[in-house]
C-alpha cells in the first residue's frame, strides 16, 4: 500500500494536516491503523511547544472542523493543554507536549497498531506548501 496515495484519497485527513500546519505543530506523524482498529482509519500524533500551544492547535483543528461542517465525536484534555486528543471520526489526532509524547512511547504504540515494521516508521508528515 503506497501511504502518499492513502493520503491522498481523504480529504479530511489532508485538511487536519493543513490545519495543524497552519498553528506550526511540531513532528506530526500519520498511522494509517484501519486495519487494525475498529473505531478509526488514521491516528495523527504531533506536539506543541507549551501547554497554551497544545490548546491553541486544538482550538484551531475544531474550530476548521465546525467550518467544515466535520463531526467532531469527542474532543478531551483541552483544559491543560498537556495531552489533547480529538476524535474526527475516521481522523483521531493527538496533540502533546514533546516530554509527555517521549514518556508514553506513543509513536512507538502507534507504530505497532499500524503493523509497521521498523524500516517503515514514520517521518515528519506536514503538508508541504
Amino acid at each position: 500500500m503506497n501511504k502518499e496515495n492513502n493520503l491522498a484519497d481523504n480529504p479530511k485527513l489532508e485538511a487536519v494536516l493543513t490545519w495543524l500546519a497552519e498553528k506550526q505543530a511540531e513532528n506530526i506523524r500519520v498511522y494509517d491503523v484501519g486495519k487494525n482498529s475498529a473505531y478509526t482509519d488514521f491516528i495523527v500524533v504531533c506536539e506543541g511547544t507549551a501547554d497554551l500551544h497544545n490548546k491553541a492547535i486544538a482550538n484551531h483543528v475544531l474550530d476548521m472542523a465546525k467550518e467544515h461542517k466535520l463531526l467532531v465525536l469527542s474532543k478531551a484534555g483541552l483544559e491543560f493543554g498537556v495531552w489533547v486528543l480529538l476524535d474526527i471520526s475516521d481522523v483521531v489526532i493527538h496533540i502533546f507536549l514533546p516530554e509527555k509524547r517521549e514518556y508514553y512511547k506513543i509513536d512507538e504504540f502507534f507504530s505497532e497498531l499500524a503493523g509497521l515494521s521498523d524500516k517503515e516508521k514514520p517521518h515528519d508528515q506536514a503538508p508541504t506548501a
